[in-house]
């Protein structure tokens, strides 16, 4: 599945970019709000279902799961997707300066 051509929701973009590193729900809900600078709190409905949303999308893979928890990792088709996104925003960002140079 690919991104390119519409935008990722906020929790997608912030889960993909969470499991740059390998991680399991509980750490990338703290993770989130870290990188986030609590900006985004993510609760453990809208992570499970976005993060089935990616593994269904093969965007993201199980690497281990011990019965107690999964680890998630991001797959190569995740990191192009999440490149292509951060491109997109910054991309917005840009056109956005057209704002500044009017005030």
């Amino acid at each position: 599945m690919s991104y390119s051509d519409s935008p990722m929701t906020e929790a997608m973009y912030y889960i993909l970019l969470a499991l740059m590193n390998p991680n399991h729900g509980y750490q990338l809900m703290a993770l989130i709000d870290q990188v986030s600078k609590g900006r985004i709190k993510m609760g453990p409905g809208t992570l499970y279902g976005v993060l089935t949303r990616l593994q269904k999308d093969e965007l993201i893979v199980i690497v281990n799961d011990d019965g107690r928890r999964k680890t998630y990792a991001i797959t190569e088709d995740g990191k192009a997707a999440l490149k292509t996104e951060y491109k997109r925003l910054k991309d917005m960002i840009k056109d956005g300066s057209l704002l500044e140079e009017r005030q």
